[in-house]
């Protein structure tokens, strides 16, 4: 198969950089499971922007820097945010059912210039100090998802690929070609018929979201074990700030309530985080309280449990009038209820769980990677938006605008279709056999995932990632020598690229001698200051660290 241009992942990056895309072009797009399987549709909360009219992007900026610890790109961070209210435009635009304010309807008119577009209901989330997150009820990833998605099927110049997980990255440097390395296209496993295919492509793009499933509890749904950070990697894209993954403060705690999310917005609608006793304690952490950002709200849930023993604390917005509670959550509301929970009466228990990765493959403006022919957004990019811990909502925005960033890049280049004209072998799986040890892979997918969340997760010491190191080194070249023998499967795939992704995330705190923003470690409880604005940078090609 040839394309113009091959997107990896069908989330919200993927399907917006799709819809932007010059309309003569050939688009393949591509999803490892169902086409709505992703982060995105997932997404509760929002997309920030700024929207009101007591609000200034200044102020939205100040509050992504501050968020960021000292390590974002004030670049970055201002392009992103100048293009917040464009990107809602276009989302109102493609018909995103956004909530309304009934009761406070603003219109442009009654708004300075350049300011409101919409009456759209705001909420406030951690780390914001306006209400300027737009949201559809408390499910807006699967509004923007699902109505972005059929905006794509009337594209006939689209075709759609569910259930085909990339394999590897295809350049000219693998296939020993003179001249500078560029991405021509991917391996990718069909897994209806268990056949791996050669997609060739112009223009390559991933969009495949993060990695926490590193991590053995997470939020994220299965598929989210870091495929682009892990194939750019050995495609020869540097990757940046690894350390700082992010623990989401509010999961459901219950056996069987897997990956449930508590929006940030119920702590921004008043819920308040408690103790067994009914006692808050997030007062005693930040002036902020339950809308500190994510890593000093998610430290303090840890030191608490630690402290007291305790399998979770509570969060209560029972105050709230059940009406209230009812129109601003009725998703979540319905889901507690299935496992007994009655957030209108009661407190529900939560826990932190691995969230959002922050770091990812190194990309400019343009979304741009160190590979030519190769871009990378949304959660699998290091843009420098984030810096040392992602602001609330501003993970969408980053999808939509980049997405678009994108779509005017390659429109703006002359070398459509010429990247292609170069043979590519299939795959060779004459001298491997199906696998009679399956086990291995379950074992140590199970393995990886349990010493990442006791020795690398939200409270880390030098000895605890030392220990991390040894078993990932071992365990890299157990994986290795079963990826050589046996035909490959999505789950090898998987466990493949989550190997590499807990070596990343190991080597890049080991080089943070400091705590900073997600990353926290008891041997340097403090930020040094020399290493503000200073990315941790891991460089395959060159094995240069910065």
């Amino acid at each position: 198969m040839k394309y113009d241009v091959l997107i990896i992942g069908s989330g919200a990056a993927g399907l917006s950089l799709a819809l932007n895309l010059e309309p003569h072009l050939n688009i393949a797009v591509l999803s490892k499971d169902t086409l709505t399987e992703g982060s995105t549709y997932y997404a509760q909360g929002g997309i920030s922007a700024v929207l009101d009219s007591t609000d200034t992007p200044e102020s939205h900026i100040q509050d992504t820097l501050n968020a960021g610890a000292g390590l974002c790109d004030e670049e970055a961070v201002r392009f992103t945010v100048h293009n917040g209210r464009k990107a809602i435009k276009w989302l109102l635009d493609n018909g995103v059912p956004f909530t309304r304010d009934e009761k406070n309807p603003l219109t442009a008119k009654d708004m300075p210039p350049g300011y409101a577009i919409t009456d759209l209901h705001l909420t406030r989330e951690g780390g914001h100090s306006h209400r300027r997150v737009a949201h559809a009820s408390d499910a807006t990833g699967r509004a923007i998802e699902t109505t972005l998605l059929e905006q794509v099927y009337a594209r006939s110049n689209v075709n759609l690929f569910s259930q085909h997980i990339a394999l590897d990255l295809i350049t000219t440097r693998q296939l020993r070609c003179k001249g500078a390395n560029r991405c021509v296209g991917a391996y990718v496993l069909n897994r209806d018929n268990h056949q791996i295919e050669v997609i060739k492509a112009s223009f390559v793009i991933l969009a495949t979201g993060g990695a926490s499933k590193v991590y053995l509890y997470t939020s994220n749904p299965d598929g989210a074990s870091g495929d682009g950070i892990a194939m750019a990697w050995r495609a020869g894209c540097r990757v940046a700030n690894m350390e700082f993954m992010q623990f989401h403060p509010t999961c459901l705690y219950h056996p069987h309530a897997k990956s449930h999310l508590i929006t940030e917005a119920v702590r921004g609608e008043g819920g308040k985080l408690l103790l067994p006793d009914g006692s808050r304690f997030m007062p005693n952490f930040d002036p902020r309280a339950e809308l500190a950002p994510r890593d000093i709200v998610a430290r303090a849930i840890d030191h608490e449990m630690k402290r007291l023993g305790l399998d979770s604390v509570f969060l209560d917005i029972s105050h709230q009038p059940a009406d209230f509670i009812l129109s601003h959550f009725p998703n979540i509301h319905q889901s507690c209820l299935q496992f007994g929970y009655d957030m209108t009466k009661e407190p529900i228990p939560v826990v932190p769980a691995a969230h959002y990765t922050c770091g990812g493959v190194m990309t400019d403006l343009r979304g741009r990677t160190d590979v030519d022919g190769l871009y990378c957004i949304g959660e699998a990019a290091c843009t420098g938006l984030h810096g040392a811990n992602r602001m609330a909502s501003n993970s969408l925005l980053e999808c939509i605008v980049f997405g678009y960033a994108v779509a005017e890049d390659i429109a703006s280049r002359q070398d459509i279709g010429r990247a292609p004209d170069i043979d590519i072998p299939v795959w060779d799986e004459s001298r491997v056999t199906d696998s009679d040890e399956q086990v291995v892979i379950a074992h140590n997918w199970d393995e990886i995932r349990r010493f990442m969340w006791d020795y690398v997760s939200i409270v880390r010491t030098t000895k605890r990632l030392q220990r991390a190191k040894h078993r990932i080194d071992l365990l890299q070249q157990e994986i290795q020598e079963y990826y050589k023998n046996f035909r490959i499967t999505n789950h090898l795939i998987e466990l493949r690229n989550l190997a590499v992704i807990a070596d990343l995330i190991i080597r890049s705190a080991l080089l943070r001698r400091e705590s900073r923003g997600l990353h926290y470690t008891l041997d340097y409880p403090q930020p040094n200051p020399e290493m503000a604005q200073r990315n941790t940078v891991l460089d395959p090609v060159h094995h240069n660290v910065w």
